[in-house]
């Protein structure tokens, strides 16, 4: 009875090793909280596409739009922890101070892999508009109170909070007009029923370039160099403002540390890439993994209340 005990545990013990050895072994899902056209998707997209390369297995894109990110990142919390759901997104901070009540805990319910890029946003006029710089929209909307439409990605954004924060400083106010992702607020921006657009780089860097729509500077002090040409706030002529933001990966919590480390060390391998490092770049953005995912984790903690106090002090609220 005990030889077939002690064997018994061995096998188990050695179906254990097995699985963690050859995970992943069969695809992974990727959610991200925002449809096709934005920051978010773009970089979920390269990001699947890079891990399936590391990993061997596809990673899949699923597209979970809607409430600020809240719908992909409930799918995410609430699926099983075993490494086949990660989850791409933002500052989840943002959305406890937001919103009244969440279906998941930001704090609790993920683990961290890993950050996969950094940036700011640009601010962007439609060319209709008679501006040329960043002095002159200020002016022009100090003039004009809330006769500018600024078309957001959606409460709790990036986009969002850095023109809620642009507004404090600068003094002005916009009519916000929401959508659900910083691709259909771009179009607005271009169709011209929106006038302004505070718009992460991947979604208005082409139609920048192509002179559909005026960049006026990015929401950082100081210009960057992965978004040449456009000056930052303080050169622009706002002192005091700045805004970065970043995409990162997290798991449901109780993932398999061994899925973890393996997850991170094949986004660290895909992101260390001259070739991804530059189509990264060319969307005005840095690509900027975490060394691991216990500093990931860190690094959230420390920002929270940065975050939270800023959803606070903007009276940003979901209507």
């Amino acid at each position: 009875m005990m030889i077939r005990a002690l064997l018994a545990l061995v096998t188990a013990f050695l179906s254990v090793g097995a699985a963690g050895q050859t995970y992943p072994n069969k695809p992974i899902k990727l959610v991200v909280g925002y449809p096709p056209g934005g920051s978010g998707d773009f970089l979920t997209r390269l990001a699947a596409d890079e891990l399936t390369k590391e990993l061997g297995v596809p990673v899949v894109v699923d597209n979970r739009p809607g409430a600020g990110g809240n719908i992909a990142h409930d799918l995410v919390a609430h699926s099983p922890a075993d490494g086949y759901t990660v989850l791409n997104a933002g500052h989840m901070a943002i959305n406890r101070a937001l919103y009244k009540t969440l279906s998941y805990d930001p704090d609790k319910d993920f683990a961290a892999i890993t950050r996969v890029a950094i940036g700011p946003t640009v601010i962007c006029v439609n060319n209709s508009l008679p501006v040329k710089d960043l002095r002159e929209l200020i002016a022009y909307a100090k003039e004009n109170p809330g006769k500018l439409f600024h078309a957001s990605a959606g409460y709790g954004s990036a986009p969002h909070l850095a023109s809620v924060l642009f507004e404090s400083v600068a003094g002005i106010r916009f009519t916000h007009v929401q959508f659900k992702g910083g691709g259909p607020a771009t179009q607005s921006l271009l169709a011209g029923d929106t006038q302004v657009n505070f718009a992460t780089a991947p979604t208005v860097m082409g139609f920048v370039r192509a002179g559909r729509g005026r960049a006026l500077a990015v929401s950082s002090r100081h210009a960057t160099p992965a978004a040449p040409g456009i000056p930052g706030a303080e050169e622009a002529g706002l002192p005091g403002y700045d805004f970065t933001f970043w995409f990162g990966l997290f798991v449901p919590a109780g993932t398999p540390q061994a899925a973890i480390e393996r997850l991170h060390a094949a986004m660290v391998k895909g992101l260390a890439k001259p070739e991804v490092r530059e189509k990264i770049a060319l969307q005005g953005m840095d690509a900027k993994p975490s060394a691991s995912p216990a500093a990931f984790e860190a690094e959230v903690k420390k920002e929270t209340p940065y975050w939270e106090k800023l959803v606070r002090e903007s009276g940003a609220k979901v209507e």
